[in-house]
């Protein structure tokens, strides 16, 4: 991005590395791990395809269509998810979960078998020492069972990669031990998994070094990805992190569902993505639909608060601010109008910016609702709207204002 424009951008300056390499991809687990939030409901699958498209329209690449050994009715909707992009003809590549148990890997080529799809096989382990300690589990047992599974699903034709849960809690030996069995059977990838949330950036960088270290001994092509959850809040800035660090595929959810207070949101890795100048050609209108589904689906109330689709996120009643975007509309220029008071462009993302009526506006904010309404903005009406919201303790509804209007008129 250049600095000779209007916006100067400091976080342009001394910028290391591309985020985004050529191949690097992103995998939705909304429909996996998002599911997993004890709070949610697990949606039928006619909204899960309705989620399916939207991932598809924002180009995300993989999906975690779910984990089979769980239950007839997971294993049902995975079936069925991965015959809808059969179907339907979709970019987007599905993949499914299972422990590092034969068994649970079975019901897998069973379903890419009978829908005739490649299909990636995420197997995981716990491979921390307090995982260990609690399931009275030893190194050399983990190595058997990971030996064991990843042959298995690579000779019936999966694409394998180990997820070792805990990832950033665990000790090096027992990674390094863990992952060359899996890359020495075929795996394809391997997953670093902050499953409780622990890593902070210094962290990603640290266990991405060594997992490329392992990964350049092997001396085979594996990808690395990068599993984040938001237990500190790091869960979005930790993603970005893994892309810059070496990491080629990140994970995420729809609004950051996921076990206890979730993941890494798919919405802003793309958002941010987008604002880096990663994503130039992408068109991410279609975003903001892609959260309102999947809170639908889930039963999830987006806060009003939230970046980019909570209803205050492009939504202001302060006076100053307010009057800086008319006057750049004013002016006729959309452009600066949608960033004046705004570090991600409404526009970009299938929104636009409001302006309301309250206790901190001015007269502009109530010539502008009106406006755009198509009343005229008469002094009496302006100066009885303003009234009204200057007594007010929030900001005025959309009843509210018309009675006022209907009360001068």
């Amino acid at each position: 991005m250049s600095n000779v424009g209007p916006v100067f951008d400091w976080n342009e300056l001394g910028t290391r590395a591309r985020l985004l390499r050529a191949g690097s991809t992103l995998l939705d687990e909304t429909l996996r791990d998002g599911i997993q939030n004890p709070s949610v409901r697990d949606p039928p699958i006619a909204q899960k395809f309705e989620l399916l498209q939207v991932m598809n329209e924002l180009g995300v690449h993989v999906v975690n269509a779910g984990l089979p050994a769980a239950s007839d009715r997971s294993r049902a909707d995975t079936e069925a998810i991965c015959r809808e992009i059969s179907r339907s003809k979709l970019a987007i590549r599905p993949a499914a979960a299972a422990r590092t148990l034969v068994s649970d890997i079975v019901p897998i080529v069973e379903i890419a078998q009978r829908v005739s799809l490649p299909l990636e096989l995420y197997t995981f382990v716990g491979s921390s020492p307090v995982r260990q300690m609690v399931e009275d589990w030893d190194v050399g047992e983990l190595e058997r069972l990971v030996l064991a599974a990843v042959e298995f699903a690579v000779r019936e034709g999966l694409s394998v990669c180990l997820v070792t849960e805990d990832t950033t809690r665990s000790r090096p030996e027992a990674l390094r031990c863990l992952w060359r069995a899996a890359i020495d059977r075929g795996a394809a990838r391997v997953c670093i998994a902050d499953t409780v949330g622990h890593a902070t950036p210094d962290g990603v960088r640290n266990i991405i070094g060594f997992t490329k270290q392992i990964v350049k001994k092997a001396g085979a092509k594996v990808g690395i990805d990068w599993h984040g959850h938001n237990d500190r809040g790091l869960a979005l800035e930790n993603a970005l992190w893994a892309l810059e660090f070496g990491a080629d595929r990140v994970h995420g959810t729809a609004l950051g569902i996921g076990e206890r207070v979730g993941n890494a949101a798919m919405e802003l890795i793309l958002l941010n993505l987008k604002l880096l100048g990663l994503l130039e050609d992408q068109d991410l209108t279609h975003l903001v639909d892609y959260c309102r589904t999947a809170a639908k689906a889930l039963g999830w109330d987006i806060a009003i608060n939230y970046p980019l689709v909570g209803s205050d996120a492009f939504r202001t009643a302060t006076g100053v601010h307010a009057a800086a975007i008319i006057k750049a509309e004013q002016k006729g220029d959309a452009w600066l109008a949608d960033r004046i008071y705004s570090g991600v462009p409404a526009g970009m993302f299938g929104r636009t910016q409001e302006i309301g009526i309250g206790f901190m506006s001015g007269a502009s904010n109530v010539t502008y609702w009106l406006k755009h309404r198509g009343i005229e903005p008469s002094k009496g009406v302006v100066d009885a709207v303003l009234t009204a919201a200057k007594k007010s303790h929030h900001i005025l509804t959309e009843d509210e204002v018309m009675a006022v209007v209907r009360s001068v008129a």
